[in-house]
């Protein structure tokens, strides 16, 4: 098992979460094609939009339905400050993961986080569990009660 799936495993266990983490192909890299593999709709796969905070210097997550897209201007007002692009040693230095898997939760640090109301009408959503190929399911209450997300309107 990585090392970046078994932090997100621990997070899970260690917040008490019910979740089943599943291995999937090289589809889970879009939504659409993680929502075909998990068989859910496309809304349902909580995709992981990282910015960096340009005053903060520190990244800044989005937590956004799977057929929406954020709104970067929406988002640096909802950030309360300006944000920029966060490049890859950024983003693993933060967060611990690399792009393309990056999780919700087991970041190396707290991270500031925003979530789209689209995946609270959901039961159920499907975000990365650390790689690329591997996504854990949760509810939407317990996503924000674990990762501490304030929710927010910043999509398109």
């Amino acid at each position: 098992m990585s090392k970046s799936l078994a932090r997100v495993r621990a997070a899970l266990e260690a917040a008490g979460a019910t979740t089943q983490i599943r291995e999937t192909d090289d589809r889970a890299r879009t939504a659409a094609g993680a929502a075909e593999v998990v068989g859910c709709e496309v809304d349902q796969i909580a995709k992981s939009i990282i910015f960096r905070g340009e005053e903060s210097g520190h990244i800044v997550l989005f937590l956004t339905a799977g057929g929406n897209r954020v709104n970067s201007g929406k988002a640096a007002e909802v950030a309360g400050q300006d944000l920029g692009k966060a490049d890859a040693d950024q983003i693993r230095a933060e967060t611990g993961f690399a792009i393309g898997g990056v999780a919700p939760v087991g970041h190396l640090q707290r991270i500031e986080a925003y979530i789209d109301p689209r995946l609270t009408e959901f039961p159920e959503v499907w975000a990365a569990a650390g790689t690329p190929r591997h996504l854990f399911s949760i509810s939407p209450q317990e996503l924000i009660r674990i990762t501490g997300a304030r929710m927010a309107e910043f999509t398109e």
